[in-house]
């Protein structure tokens, strides 16, 4: 009873402190689980918090679509998409993407964030062993991974920011160059401002 008053109370305080929520409906959900709780039904207790964390995850991805860049010269970018996943489906977490064509060239930025697996991931990433078959650069003074396939015109540029956000920079008929052009193009002060 006690972890769920301070869930109540950590999510209340997240949302009062998160300036890019609609309040409105998060502190309605909020309300309805206090006088809940007050009244022993923590079945509706656990089902609006659940429904209150979906709810935080959805704002963070439309924030999150704002940093994923805009087309680079002669290319044309596709409507930025964001999902939510629960702890079931890889982690859970949110996820934003966003597609840039340009002739048969496509390339595919995307963001990862708010998944237990992040840590893994980081540790993963810094460490040389998984570096086979890759090269470390840096974007923007941060570390990353580039796996790139001459033969195939394919690869993959993988960062970790902050131990917080995964971002991936995958391409299909295009050069190294390009996938490191739009990794660059990534705002990380934004994103460290989220």
């Amino acid at each position: 009873m006690k972890k769920t008053l301070k869930q109540l109370t950590i999510i209340g305080l997240s949302v009062i402190s998160t300036p890019y929520l609609i309040a409105d409906e998060v502190t309605d959900i909020l309300e309805e689980s206090i006088t809940a709780y007050k009244e022993g039904d923590y079945v509706q207790v656990k089902e609006n918090l659940t429904y209150v964390l979906e709810l935080l995850k959805q704002k963070k991805g439309e924030s999150l679509k704002t940093i994923l860049p805009e087309a680079l010269n002669g290319w044309q970018a596709e409507e930025a998409t964001s999902e939510t996943a629960g702890a079931g489906m890889l982690g859970g977490g949110t996820n934003v993407s966003r597609v840039y064509k340009k002739d048969k060239s496509e390339i595919t930025v995307s963001i990862v964030t708010d998944s237990p697996l992040m840590q893994s991931i980081g540790m993963m990433m810094s460490n040389p062993m998984f570096a086979s078959g890759g090269k470390l650069t840096r974007i923007n003074r941060e570390k990353a991974m580039v796996k790139y396939e001459t033969d195939r015109k394919s690869g993959e540029l993988t960062l970790v920011y902050e131990n917080q956000y995964l971002i991936s920079v995958k391409g299909d008929e295009v050069t190294e160059e390009e996938l490191v052009e739009y990794a660059k193009a990534i705002d990380l002060k934004k994103l460290k401002e989220l």
